[in-house]
């Protein structure tokens, strides 16, 4: 079990904190550096290159030896689960040079995406600290999908341009309203009315920034980078943007309640629309993740 008296700040957490961040940092705003190390390691075997994502088991290792509660068998999970997912899409690009998307590709990001939104894994990690598993598991993502199956498309790119942010802005403004008036209709969103409970100006920037980079990031890079992507080459850019979008509604199920959330479902996957829309106008995630942010800060603001 955990021991909850141990601090939270310590070294070896401050550690794999950074060594967990930094394939996700590498890839948004070095993405050329990370593709030319990429290639020149990329000759030899590719249960070698599958082997180097076993590196991730580090982070758990580090925070669980600073907590007193190792386990082996985290251990074997964070190292072969990357190793997995490495392999599975080294095959896919294999099998699939043109990109059209394989059941590999779909097991992969179904694999991951129920292991963030069931939190398979989130015992390994001390209380407020299961974020690393979500993160780790987008870094096994960010390896096999940007740099072993090379997939195009994705827009992982947080250089954001000015275009970026004027496509938010219009996605969030067409969003809000029907978000807001249905929310409101059902219950589901209530209006602080008092000024007291307003965020200080500084307070929100942080809130902006934190959800950006922590909560609109990774779920942009998965839901739209990779999933929409794929489904497109399959289904088209509309009924991949509704596939997407319900799916994305879906897995807010069980957010904030016991049961079925339907009404989080339902304005989940109607905000998916929007981000999707924002997305695929030019590719980016980080414009889908800027209305993103924009819509989670809000909510959190002034009307949770």
């Amino acid at each position: 079990m955990w021991n909850t008296a141990r601090p939270l700040l310590t070294p070896a957490n401050l550690l794999a904190a950074i060594l967990t961040l930094l394939p996700l940092f590498a890839a948004a705003f070095f993405r050329d550096a990370c593709e030319r190390t990429a290639a020149r390691s990329r000759p030899g075997p590719s249960w070698a290159r599958a082997l180097r994502s076993a590196v991730l088991a580090i982070p758990y290792v580090l925070v669980s030896a600073s907590a007193g509660s190792f386990r082996w068998r985290w251990v074997a999970l964070y190292a072969l689960l990357p190793v997995a997912v490495s392999a599975l899409l080294l095959d896919a690009r294999r099998v699939d040079p043109e990109q059209h998307g394989t059941w590999r590709d779909l097991l992969v990001l179904a694999t991951l995406g129920l292991a963030v939104d069931l939190r398979w894994f989130e015992a390994a990690w001390p209380p407020h600290l299961a974020v690393f598993s979500k993160i780790l598991l987008l870094d096994a993502g960010i390896y096999g999908f940007l740099f072993l199956r090379q997939l195009s498309g994705v827009g992982f790119d947080l250089r954001l341009r000015f275009r970026d942010f004027g496509i938010g802005l219009r996605e969030f403004a067409l969003y809000t309203p029907i978000a807001v008036v249905l929310g409101l209709a059902l219950g589901f969103l209530h209006l602080h009315t008092s000024p007291t409970l307003w965020p200080h100006p500084l307070q929100l920037a942080g809130m902006l920034v934190f959800t950006f980079l922590f909560i609109a990031v990774p779920e942009e890079l998965f839901f739209r980078g990779w999933l929409q992507n794929l489904l497109e080459r399959r289904l088209g850019r509309i009924p991949a943007l509704l596939v997407t979008a319900v799916l994305f509604g879906l897995s807010h199920f069980n957010k904030r309640a016991l049961h079925f959330n339907w009404r989080y479902v339902l304005l989940a996957a109607l905000a998916g629309i929007f981000y999707g829309r924002a997305w695929r106008q030019e590719r980016r995630v980080g414009a889908s993740a800027f209305t993103h942010a924009l819509v989670d800060t809000v909510w959190s603001a002034w009307l949770r």
